[in-house]
C-alpha cells in the first residue's frame, strides 16, 4: 500500500503476473528478422552474434549461440575487447566479419550507436539485424531488422527488456516459427542471469519471466551455469535475485573487466560438466583478481581524498595512470557510497588522455553534467547514475571546476547526508519466518521493486564485532527477543552507542547447513526519546517521554500534545492540529517516533 498499490486488481498483478502479449504484435520489424534467421538455420549459414563485454551482452551472446546452433545455423561469437576495442560494433570487428565469409550480423545488448560500423556493413553487402536497449539515435539506423523496447507501443511490456530479454523473445519466437521448441535449452536461465545481472527494472515482462525462471534456475541444464553455481557455494536451492546480483553476475563480469568475453560464451555453451568446471574455474579466479584490483585502488583512492585532511571536493575526481579501465566503476560507485557525491575515476589511456568512469547519487543526473561539459571531453555518454568519458590531461583541471560547480549547487538543494526512507517499522519479535515466506510472494527484488527497508527503534546493541573486509557484525535486543545484523562496508571505525535506531533489509544468512534470518544494516543513528524535525527553515521539537503520548514543540516553546489510542490513532484535542501544516507535522513527527507504522 505504501508504493501505491492499493486495490486487488493491482495486487494481483504484482503477485501473479499475466504472460506478456504476442511480441510479433509489438516489434514491427520482428517477423522480417525471423524470416532471415530461419533461411541462415536452413542454409547453415554463419551468423556473427556482436555482444557487449558485459554481463547482458555475453549472456545475450551465448544464448543465442545455443539456440542458432540448435537450429542448424552456424553461428560465431564477436565480443569486442574492452581495454583494446571499447564498446560496441566498429569498423576494425565488421572488416573482420567479412575476411570469414559472414553475411548477416545479429547484435545484442549494442549497435544503435555503432554509426562508422553500419555503414561499412552496408557497403560490404553485410546484412545487419540490431537487437538494442539503449537509447535510439536520430535518424534510426537503416538496418535489415531492429528490435528494441523503444518500438514498442506504449505501456507494452516489453519496454523493459535488456538486451538478453529481446535476445530471449528472438530466440523464443524463431523457435517456435521453425516448430523446433526444443532448441530454446536454457534460454530462460540465461535471460534471469542477463536481466538481474544489467539491473533492467523488474517490470512487465522481465517480472513474468523472471518469477517462472527463478523457481527452476538452480536445476538449469546448462552446464556453465550450473559450475558457477557450485563454486560460488549457492548449493541445491531455489535462487532469487541477490544471488544472482551477488554472487554469479560478478563471476561472469569480472571476465569482461579483465579478461577475454569468449571465456563467459564458451562456458555458457559448454556442452560437459568437465570443460564447464574448467572454465568456472578460469572465471573464478578472475573475479578473485577483480577483487583485489578494487580493493587496492579504492584503498588507494580514499587516501587521495582524505589526504589534506580537508572535506571532500564536491564532484570527487580522482586520476591515476595506472589504474585499471575494467575495474575504475566499481570502486567509483564504492566511493559515491561512501562519500555522497558525484565520483569520476580516471585511468590512463596513452597519447595523453584519460579514460572515466563516473557514478552518482540518486538526483545528481550524470549524463546532464557531461553534456554541460562537452567542450571538455573527447567522448562521452551515459545515463542519469551513470556514465564515461575521455578526456586529455591537460583538460582535466578545467573539468573538475566545471563538474565542482555542478555538484555544489546539487549539495545546496539536498544536502550532504544520505537519505533513508524506510517503508515500515517493526518491531525485533515481529521478524520470523512466517513474514519471510510472506515477503518472497513479492519477489523478484530489483530496479522498479526494490525489496522492503525496514527499521526499528531503541534496540540495545548487545555485541558488536569486526569481520575481515570492514564489515561490521551485531547482535540486537528489544526486550526479550535477539536479532543478528550486519552492516556491509561499515566504513566507521567508532564503536556504536548502547542504544540505536536502524534501518535494514531482511534476509537469510546460510552457513554449514543452517540458516537463520539477518537484518542487512543501511543506516543506523543513536536513540534518543526527542528528535527534530525541520521544515520550511522551522525546527521542530518530537518526544515520546511518556508512553504513547507525542509533544511537538516550535522554536518559540509553544507545544502542543497528541495521545495514542488503543486503535492506534493519533487524538489530539487542541484545534491547531486541525490545520494541514501541523497536521503533517503531526504525522511525520510520530512515524519518526514510532507511534504508528
Amino acid at each position: 500500500m505504501r508504493r501505491g498499490i492499493v486495490d486487488a486488481t493491482a495486487a494481483a498483478a504484482l503477485l501473479d503476473p499475466a504472460n506478456p502479449p504476442e511480441p510479433c504484435e509489438h516489434f514491427p520489424d520482428l517477423q522480417k528478422a525471423l524470416r532471415r534467421l530461419q533461411t541462415a538455420c536452413e542454409q547453415s549459414e554463419m551468423i556473427a552474434i556482436c555482444g557487449d563485454y558485459d554481463a547482458d551482452g555475453m549472456t545475450s551472446t551465448a544464448l543465442l549461440m545455443n539456440t542458432f546452433k540448435a537450429l542448424g545455423g552456424s553461428p560465431i561469437a564477436a565480443i569486442p575487447s574492452r581495454m583494446s576495442e571499447g564498446y560496441g560494433l566498429n569498423q576494425s570487428m565488421v572488416s573482420r566479419l567479412d575476411e570469414q565469409g559472414v553475411g548477416l550480423i545479429v547484435t545484442v545488448d549494442n549497435g544503435v550507436a555503432a554509426k562508422e560500423a553500419l555503414k561499412l556493413a552496408e557497403e560490404l553487402s553485410i546484412e545487419v539485424i540490431l537487437t538494442d536497449h539503449h537509447t535510439l539515435p536520430d535518424p534510426i539506423p537503416d538496418v535489415l531488422a531492429l528490435l528494441h523496447p523503444a518500438t514498442t507501443p506504449e505501456n507494452s511490456p516489453y519496454q523493459t527488456l535488456a538486451g538478453v530479454g529481446l535476445a530471449y523473445v528472438l530466440a523464443i519466437k524463431l523457435a517456435n516459427k521453425m516448430k523446433r521448441d526444443d532448441a530454446i535449452g536454457p534460454a530462460r536461465d540465461l535471460f534471469c542471469i542477463g536481466t538481474v545481472a544489467d539491473m533492467a527494472p523488474l517490470t512487465g515482462a522481465n517480472r513474468t519471466w523472471l518469477r517462472d525462471g527463478l523457481n527452476h534456475l538452480h536445476q538449469t541444464q546448462c552446464e556453465g551455469l550450473r559450475a558457477l553455481q557450485q563454486l560460488a557455494g549457492l548449493g541445491d536451492r531455489p535462487l532469487n535475485s541477490q544471488d544472482i546480483g551477488f554472487k554469479l553476475a560478478p563471476r561472469i563480469n569480472a571476465v569482461g573487466r579483465l579478461g577475454d568475453p569468449k571465456l563467459v560464451v564458451d562456458l555458457l555453451t559448454a556442452n560437459n560438466s568437465a570443460d564447464a568446471i574448467v572454465f568456472a574455474r578460469q572465471c573464478e579466479e578472475l573475479n578473485r583478481q577483480r577483487r583485489d584490483l578494487c580493493d587496492a585502488i579504492e584503498a588507494e583512492a580514499i587516501a587521495l581524498v582524505e589526504a589534506n585532511n580537508s572535506s571532500p571536493a564536491p564532484f570527487l575526481l580522482l586520476a591515476q595512470g595506472h589504474w585499471h579501465h575494467g575495474v575504475i566503476g566499481i570502486v567509483a560507485t564504492r566511493l559515491m557510497e561512501r562519500y555522497h557525491r558525484p565520483t569520476a575515476l580516471l585511468a590512463g589511456e596513452g597519447d595523453g588522455r584519460l579514460r572515466a568512469s563516473v557514478r552518482a547519487p540518486e538526483g545528481f543526473a550524470v549524463d546532464e553534467a557531461l553534456q554541460q561539459c562537452a567542450d571538455q571531453l573527447e567522448r562521452f555518454g551515459g545515463h542519469p547514475a551513470a556514465g564515461g568519458f575521455t578526456v586529455r590531461a591537460e583538460n582535466v583541471a578545467s573539468l573538475h571546476e566545471k563538474l565542482n560547480i555542478l555538484a555544489s549547487n546539487w549539495q545546496a538543494k539536498v544536502g550532504q547526508a544520505t537519505p533513508i526512507a524506510p517503508e515500515v517499522m517493526l518491531n525485533l519479535n515481529e521478524i520470523d519466518w512466517e513474514l519471510w515466506d510472506g515477503l518472497q510472494q513479492l519477489e523478484p527484488f530489483g530496479i522498479g521493486n526494490k525489496p522492503p527497508l525496514f527499521w526499528s527503534r531503541n534496540c540495545e546493541v548487545v555485541e558488536q564485532r569486526r569481520l575481515r573486509g570492514d564489515h561490521l557484525q551485531l547482535v540486537l535486543q528489544q526486550g526479550q527477543c535477539q536479532r543478528r545484523a550486519i552492516a556491509w562496508r561499515w566504513k566507521s571505525n567508532a564503536p556504536l552507542p548502547n542504544h540505536i535506531d536502524v534501518a535494514f533489509r531482511l534476509n537469510v544468512n546460510r552457513w554449514q547447513g543452517e540458516k537463520r534470518l539477518q537484518l542487512e544494516v543501511l543506516a543506523l543513528r543513536e536513540h534518543r526519546s526527542e528528535i527534530e524535525l525541520k521544515r520550511q527553515g522551522k525546527t521542530y521539537r518530537c518526544s515520546n517521554k511518556n508512553e504513547g503520548e507525542l509533544v511537538l514543540t516550535n522554536n518559540l516553546g509553544d507545544s502542543l500534545k497528541a495521545k495514542l489510542s488503543e486503535e492506534g490513532i493519533l487524538n489530539c484535542s487542541d484545534t491547531r492540529s486541525k490545520h494541514p501544516y501541523v497536521e503533517s507535522l503531526i504525522q511525520e513527527a510520530s512515524l519518526a517516533l514510532g507511534l504508528r507504522r
